[in-house]
C-alpha cells in the first residue's frame, strides 16, 4: 500500500470477529495534486474513520480478493484515497493477471465496462449539442452504410434501445467466460471483419424495447453513431467534450483492425479520473460550475428503463456473480440499486466493469465511491465492502 500522511494516530482495528488480536493501521489522507479535486478528511465529512480503517485493513489483508483502490468523495471533497498492490490487466496472461505493481494516484487502470457509461455520456452530450435529435431516433438515421439491414424488425431499434440493452439483437456475453472464443465479445475481435455489421445482422430475438440482454455490441454501434452524427470518432469527441472539460488526460480507445472503435470498454483512467466522472453525475451534470451533461440525461442515467427492473438474489444475480440483494435495474448504461440502510431504502447507481471496477453515485449521501480491482477470475466482493463498511460509515 502507498505511504501517506496520517489523518490520525494509528487506529486500532479488529482484523475480524471472535476476539482476534487488533491490528494497527494508519488511514491515509488524500493529497492535493493539482488535478482539480478538493481534498478533505473522513472526520471532516462526518464519516466513521474507525470503520473505514477497518475496511482498509481487511482489504490490505486480502479479505476481499485483489482490490487496487478505494476512494470516497463526499460533500464536494475527496476524503478517502487508498491504494493497494496488485496485478495489471493482461488479456493474454493466465487469469488476465499481468505485472505486479504498487497502484497509486497516477497509475491509469483498465476500467473495462465502465467505458459503457462513458459512451452513454458521449451520446448525451451529442444530443445536447444538436448532433443527434433524440434517443427515439432509429439507429439507421446515423448508420447510412448499414441501411440494407433495416429488415426483420431491426428498423424499430432506436438509440435508446442500444443504451438500455433492449435492442432485441441476439448476443451472448454472459453465457461463456471472456476467455472463451465463443463469447460474442471475443468473436467480434477474432472472427469478424466488420464489427458493426456483425452486431446488426444478428437475428432479432425479441421486440426492441422489451427484453434486457447485456451487449457490448450495442455500445460498438453507438460509437459508430457518434462518428457519423458528429464527424468525429468517439475518442476525439469524448476528449473534446467530456475529458478535457473535466481536466482528465483523454484516454485512447481500442480499435478493431478496420479502425472502428470498440466503444464498450477498456479505456485506461486513474481512480481520481473516475471520481470526477461520478462527481459530474452527482452534481446533476455540472463539474466545477461548467455544465457537461444535461440534468435530463443524468435523470435518464439513474432511472431504470421500463422493464429493466428485477430483484437481485442468489437465484438470479444480475450481473452474474453479484451477491448484492435488493431491487436492481439498468438505465442508460448505468446500473441502479436500492440498498437497505438503517431500515430504509438508499437509492444509488453505478458504472460497472469486469474484475471489480465501480463508480457508485449516491445522491442521498452526496457521495461518490470508486473501486478498482483485479478480481477477474473470482467473485467481485466490492459490494460487500460498500454495504458493510462504506455506507455504514456514512450514517
Amino acid at each position: 500500500m502507498r505511504s501517506a500522511l496520517p489523518l490520525v494516530a494509528a487506529v486500532l482495528v479488529w482484523a475480524g470477529c471472535g476476539g482476534h488480536a487488533p491490528s494497527p493501521y494508519v488511514l491515509s489522507s488524500p493529497r492535493d495534486i493539482g488535478d482539480g479535486l478538493a481534498v478533505g478528511t473522513p472526520d471532516g465529512a462526518g464519516l466513521d474513520s474507525d470503520l473505514l480503517a477497518e475496511a482498509v485493513a481487511r482489504i490490505a489483508d486480502d479479505r476481499f480478493g485483489e482490490v487496487h483502490s478505494l476512494l470516497i468523495y463526499k460533500d464536494g471533497k475527496l476524503v478517502v484515497e487508498e491504494y493497494f498492490p496488485g496485478h495489471t490487466y493482461a488479456w493474454d496472461a493466465p487469469g488476465f493477471r499481468g505485472a505486479w505493481i504498487d497502484w497509486n494516484e497516477h497509475e491509469p487502470h483498465n476500467i473495462h465496462s465502465v467505458g459503457k457509461s462513458i459512451t452513454s455520456a458521449s451520446i448525451g452530450i451529442a444530443i445536447d449539442r444538436g448532433y443527434i435529435e433524440s434517443v427515439d431516433e432509429s439507429i439507421f438515421e446515423h448508420l447510412p452504410d448499414h441501411r440494407h439491414l433495416m429488415s426483420d424488425g431491426r428498423d424499430a431499434i432506436t438509440i435508446e434501445h442500444l443504451l438500455t440493452m433492449t435492442s432485441g439483437l441476439a448476443w451472448d456475453e454472459w453465457g461463456t467466460p471472456y476467455s472463451d472464443p465463443e463469447n460474442d465479445v471475443i468473436r467480434l475481435w477474432l472472427g469478424c471483419e466488420a464489427p458493426v455489421t456483425c452486431v446488426l445482422e444478428a437475428p432479432l430475438e425479441s421486440e426492441p424495447g422489451t427484453e434486457f440482454t447485456y451487449s457490448g455490441g450495442n455500445m460498438v454501434v453507438l460509437g459508430e453513431i457518434v462518428r457519423n452524427a458528429t464527424g468525429m470518432d468517439i475518442e476525439e469527441f469524448s476528449a473534446r467534450h467530456l475529458f478535457e472539460p473535466l481536466g482528465i488526460d483523454p484516454p485512447e480507445w481500442r480499435r478493431f483492425d478496420t479502425g472502428v472503435i470498440d466503444a464498450s470498454a477498456d479505456q485506461y483512467l486513474t481512480p481520481r479520473d473516475l471520481i470526477k466522472f461520478g462527481a459530474t453525475y452527482l452534481d446533476r451534470g455540472i463539474w466545477q460550475g461548467r455544465r457537461i451533461l444535461s440534468e435530463a440525461w443524468v435523470d435518464k442515467s439513474s432511472t431504470p428503463y421500463r422493464g429493466n427492473v428485477w430483484l437481485n438474489s442468489g437465484f438470479r444475480p444480475m450481473p452474474p456473480g453479484d451477491g448484492t440483494r435488493g431491487r436492481r435495474g439498468y438505465a442508460y448504461a448505468w446500473w441502479t440499486h436500492e440498498y437497505r440502510d438503517s431500515g430504509s431504502e438508499l437509492a444509488g447507481y453505478f458504472a460497472l466493469g469486469f474484475g471489480g471496477q465501480k463508480v457508485y453515485v449516491f445522491p442521498g449521501r452526496s457521495a461518490v465511491v470508486v473501486f478498482t480491482a483485479g478480481n477477474y477470475g473470482s467473485a467481485d466482493t466490492t459490494n460487500e465492502i460498500l454495504t458493510e463498511f462504506v455506507l455504514a460509515a456514512m450514517r
